[in-house]
């Protein structure tokens, strides 16, 4: 599919960029200079039979944000049920997640994709959740997440904007943002690429998840990750919403080969990652991809050492 007007929002978004983010990157920089280091809001998955039952289970293992518990076809009273209860026990519900291909070349695979993602953006209004986030998708029509020649095109890149207005306009979401992963192979692929997203997508409702450990695909990115972070949080920290904790290991066997782990036993500067993070009130850090509870208490259990250890509750 062709976006109507291409040429002229490309030229659109060079401009922007040459002309006006480093005023605004440099504002940033001062204003998170000034600010004070706030508390933490640290989240990952738990069980919820109910909103009671929810609540119990995040203070148990001193969560301040949690995922949102329920499905897009739930009832309004059950909505605000959980949305009161998270409300009234301050925690932050950091994100609902809409995960498919929206710009999938199997037309009936973007459609569905389309409208799971309008439905979850719904859900994330209706409940109060900082954000919806989806990855962009991907041109690979076997793994809907997966690499392919395609992914980083401009033909591309004008697919997934054309695709994310549709989304937030059918929606008209007012108090929360649609946002798409950062990701190795697809857009966004750096903070330069989301912001170039953010001003072509042109809509207030589009907002920024950050997970460095996706953007991490190089030795020279792993070993100099701290500056990777601090650009992030320099760049597209007045956007940010939600963030995902994970780490990353270069492996010593040829060629390149990098693996997710458990936060502490990779290479991500957790210290560099938290203070950037601190510097923003109400951006919930949310551990996933982890195969049982220990490892998310050990995870924590890190995460909190380090926190402590550069002086941030």
């Amino acid at each position: 599919m062709k976006h109507k007007g291409t040429i002229s929002r490309r030229e659109f978004t060079r401009i922007s960029i040459s002309a006006g983010l480093l005023a605004s990157t440099s504002t940033w920089n001062l204003h998170a200079a000034e600010q004070k280091l706030f508390a933490l809001r640290l989240g990952g998955p738990v069980e919820a039979k109910d909103p009671e039952n929810w609540i119990n289970n995040l203070k148990k293992l001193g969560y301040r944000a949690a995922y949102c518990p329920i499905a897009p076809e739930a009832k309004d009273d059950v909505v605000n049920d959980y949305a009161r209860a998270a409300q009234a026990a301050d925690i932050v519900i950091a994100e609902v997640g809409a995960w498919s291909n929206p710009i999938s070349p199997n037309e009936k695979e973007r459609n569905a994709a389309i409208t799971k993602c309008r439905q979850h953006l719904a859900l994330a209004e209706r409940i109060g959740a900082n954000c919806c986030v989806n990855i962009s998708g991907s041109r690979n029509e076997k793994l809907w997440a997966g690499p392919h020649p395609d992914n980083l095109t401009a033909q591309t890149f004008d697919l997934i904007v054309e695709t994310t207005r549709s989304i937030i306009d059918q929606v008209k979401p007012t108090r929360t943002c649609f946002t798409l992963e950062t990701m190795p192979w697809a857009y966004p692929d750096s903070p330069d690429s989301y912001l170039r997203l953010v001003k072509a997508i042109d809509r207030k409702q589009f907002a920024v998840h950050l997970d460095p450990v996706n953007l991490v695909c190089s030795p020279q990115r792993y070993f100099k990750n701290v500056a990777l972070i601090r650009e992030c949080f320099a760049k597209l920290g007045p956007y940010l919403k939600s963030c995902h904790a994970k780490d990353i290991l270069l492996d010593t066997k040829l060629t390149t080969h990098l693996d997710e782990v458990r936060p502490g036993l990779g290479g991500l500067d957790y210290a560099a990652f938290l203070k950037e993070l601190s510097k923003i009130p109400h951006v919930p850090l949310m551990l996933e991809h982890l195969p049982n509870q220990q490892e998310y208490l050990l995870a924590a259990q890190y995460i909190r050492s380090i926190a402590k250890k550069i002086g941030i509750s």
